[in-house]
């Protein structure tokens, strides 16, 4: 097979795109016949399929079935290089992207580098609450699980069982309550007959979110329906109340303690400490605020998409407040990064750039076995049906042939026989807590 050549022409414009998720990878895809060099950075060799993060924390699926290398994927795109490295800042003036010992020119820019964990301020709760954002942090909630489970095996005490029994998830958001979900499902069918000493049916499974409902971007009665449905499965759903304490003890409500020796971080975001760089208009979670073509005010040629964007006037429905950023899932980084690919070709082409319009393709969040909620196009599902659904549409996104075999694989059995493929516990002194 033929290697594939990149044009290193200095007489091409150049465009370097910082971020290998869904709106980077869009953006690349898109161009890949335009008459430019594309250079793509980021910090891991792999694009990462977020939605079904929880699935690897869950153990239903290995970080290789929705992880795949981004220079597979580019593989045949002549006019693009991949890079990895950590980019430590952009400097806007002079059109440059900094790395910790060189610096690389740019044309145009599209900083797509997403969002990280929020805890508004108390960031020593991150040790004992982690969120998930990478490969890492689902396995090393995975890891939590499991030994949860494996230390109140060996424990004689009931208060210490009840604790280490007792997962508490923060933030009701889609990946809460698909969180919520998945450790009620661990608890009531995969380990039923794992253990001797313990009832794992007996693990308690809290939600909490702060607002007063779940799905907050959901329109009802899903909500409503998503919180009778985790009801159903065990989980005791908390509304309107704030964690004020989190430790290695569990979390605090106001007056009120849940001991609990697991806890998942789904409650915020904030952006990347790349868009300090950027001196331009911010909201409160630090999100540049990007004009109607996804560009940055005055620098026409910097463009910010995906999660690190607040576009205030992209939606369709006319009833949607102003100040309404778009929803932070990776149809919106989509639709971005194929309309600054557009606009990008427009400016080639001495055209008007088209100003950028969200489509709301619909929103869905999945509970548990046959269990799931979709809002598609204004029409609402709920239980085997947005289940299937929800299926189909997360097995058609994920990139890659064989990627998109094993999920199915992995689902097809773990329907079958209520069990988990990737139950494993990793490290060497993985032993250490319970001996």
């Amino acid at each position: 097979m033929q290697k594939s050549k990149y044009n290193a022409s200095k007489n091409l414009p150049h465009l370097v795109i910082i971020g290998g998720g869904f709106g980077g990878l869009t953006v690349a895809k898109a161009l890949k016949r335009a008459p430019i060099k594309i250079t793509l950075v980021d910090r891991q060799n792999h694009h990462l399929f977020q939605p079904l993060l929880y699935q690897v924390a869950s153990a239903v699926l290995s970080p290789g079935d929705i992880a795949v290398p981004i220079r597979w994927i580019l593989r045949k795109q002549a006019n693009t290089r991949v890079l990895l490295a950590e980019v430590t800042g952009i400097d806007i003036s002079n059109k440059r992207v900094k790395f910790i010992n060189q610096t690389m020119q740019y044309d145009m820019l599209v900083l797509a580098v997403g969002v990280s964990h929020d805890y508004f301020g108390n960031e020593d709760w991150a040790k004992y609450a982690p969120g998930l954002k990478s490969v890492d942090d689902a396995l090393e909630l995975r890891q939590r699980i499991l030994m949860a489970y494996e230390q109140a095996e060996w424990s004689t005490n009931p208060e210490d069982q009840r604790k280490l029994l007792t997962f508490v998830v923060v933030g009701g958001g889609a990946t809460g309550v698909e969180m919520a979900g998945a450790l009620s499902e661990i608890a009531r069918q995969t380990l039923l007959q794992d253990f001797r000493n313990i009832d794992s049916s007996d693990a308690h499974v809290v939600l909490i979110e702060g607002g007063n409902r779940l799905l907050p971007g959901f329109r009802e009665p899903i909500p409503e329906n998503a919180r009778k449905q985790l009801e159903s499965i065990g989980v005791e759903v908390i509304t309107n109340e704030q964690v004020t304490k989190i430790d290695e003890e569990g979390v605090v409500l106001g007056q009120n303690r849940i001991d609990a020796a697991t806890v998942f971080w789904g409650a915020g975001v904030r952006a990347s400490p790349l868009a300090n760089s950027l001196d331009t208009p911010k909201d409160r979670m630090g999100r540049i605020i990007v004009e109607p073509d996804c560009s940055i005010p005055n620098h026409p040629e910097v463009f910010v998409i995906g999660d690190l964007a607040n576009h205030q006037h992209a939606k369709e429905e006319k009833d949607s407040p102003p100040d309404n950023p778009l929803p932070g899932v990776a149809q919106t980084a989509i639709q971005m990064g194929n309309h600054v690919a557009k606009c990008i070709t427009a400016d080639r082409a001495g055209s008007i750039r088209p100003r950028f319009v969200y489509k709301d393709l619909g929103s869905m969040a999945t509970i548990g076995r046959s269990k799931a909620v979709a809002d598609i196009f204004g029409i609402k599902f709920t239980g085997v049906l947005a289940w299937f659904i929800w299926l189909f549409v997360h097995l058609m996104s994920i990139v890659g042939f064989r990627n998109r075999l094993m999920v199915l694989i992995q689902w097809f059995w773990s329907y079958l026989s209520f069990q988990r493929g990737a139950r494993l516990i990793r490290g060497k002194n993985s032993t250490k807590s319970v001996l």
